[in-house]
């Protein structure tokens, strides 16, 4: 003979059997509802990683890195004369920008000041976030890359025709490749992302720790 006792616990039945010495009871509790129970904990755990998903960057640091992405864009900004000229709606939505283009190339040394500034304050600073660090280092190393068109112009002076179409098409692409890496990497720090440039995303992680 078997005499149960029926608790209701936070939704859940538990029958366990009633212990007496004049009643002989096997010693154990049956809970039921126990699909449930694991369902709620598989639903608890997905709520978990979705959680972890989120950006783990600080605001801070997602400024902060994207800021950087204006340097390389500033120091190469003349490569986009004659697309500027021939595309005016770019031009109107770049305009925001050229009063600090303006007081950036006012200053004869400003490009090497910020250079170093942002390569020894930020780069080489242990208390700076990698996050930071190597974005800056991409801007950096992107900047560096630009001795190469500076090197084509200086040695390559056409005068019309096939000559000055080569030299506006390739002014063109540098510029181009310059805005979308300012887009693309801003926008992605801003989103807490990590973008990885072409050509020095390798290099900027061979120099971060």
């Amino acid at each position: 003979m078997t005499i149960s006792l029926s608790i209701p616990l936070a939704g859940y039945k538990i029958t366990a059997p009633l212990q007496s010495p004049f009643i002989k009871t096997p010693n154990s509790i049956q809970l039921r509802g126990a699909r449930r129970l694991r369902f709620n904990s598989q639903r608890k755990s997905l709520v978990i990683v979705r959680a972890k998903g989120s950006s783990p960057v600080p605001a801070s640091d997602r400024l902060l890195a994207a800021v950087g992405y204006f340097l390389p864009f500033f120091d190469g900004v003349q490569y986009g004369r004659f697309f500027l000229t021939q595309v005016p709606v770019a031009q109107a939505l770049l305009e925001p920008l050229f009063p600090a283009i303006k007081v950036y190339k006012s200053y004869p040394y400003a490009s090497i000041l910020v250079f170093f500034t942002l390569y020894f304050a930020v780069v080489r600073n242990p208390n700076i976030s990698r996050y930071v660090r190597f974005n800056t280092m991409q801007a950096i190393v992107l900047d560096i890359l630009l001795i190469f068109p500076e090197i084509v112009e200086r040695s390559f002076v056409p005068g019309e025709g096939f000559g000055l179409n080569l030299l506006t098409s390739f002014d063109s692409t540098v510029f181009l490749f310059l805005l979308t890496c300012l887009v693309y990497g801003s926008t992605s720090c801003l989103l807490g992302q990590v973008p990885r440039l072409p050509l020095v995303a390798d290099a900027a992680d061979a120099q971060v720790f």
